[in-house]
């Protein structure tokens, strides 16, 4: 990727902020595919390509952060997560009544569990 002058094609910082986009793009692109996927292993294997890419993008962003490409965000008041996080379950919840409301419980989504979030009260008081 070299130009003729020998010079680089682009900064490296310039080229892994682009390749962190990319990546963040695809895995929007897969979870998307998964979530409208009717076939079992369709699904399954969009899953198993959102969680590698995002194992992938979380390394880059590491090696970003620690060659001080990338700053992380500041960081979040954790009653400001918490209740970031009880809403999405409440409105999970409500999602799931009503899908066995519709079909009467029988749909293989009506009977998934999910692991509810309780607040560590033993950390800071801060997410990063």
């Amino acid at each position: 990727m070299n130009a003729q002058n020998g010079s680089a094609f682009m900064p490296d910082e310039d080229l892994m902020n682009t390749i962190l986009a990319d990546l963040k793009r695809t895995v929007r692109e897969y979870t998307t595919a998964a979530t409208e996927s009717a076939c079992p292993t369709v699904r399954q294997t969009f899953n198993e390509l959102t969680m590698d890419t995002l194992r992938l993008q979380g390394d880059l962003y590491t090696h970003m952060s620690q060659m001080n490409m990338y700053t992380a965000p500041s960081k979040a008041l954790r009653q400001e997560v918490d209740k970031q996080i009880q809403c999405a379950l409440q409105t999970q919840q409500k999602s799931q009544q009503f899908v066995q409301q519709k079909t009467g419980g029988n749909g293989s989504y009506g009977q998934a569990h999910y692991p509810q979030h309780q607040p560590n009260q033993n950390q800071n008081s801060y997410y990063m």
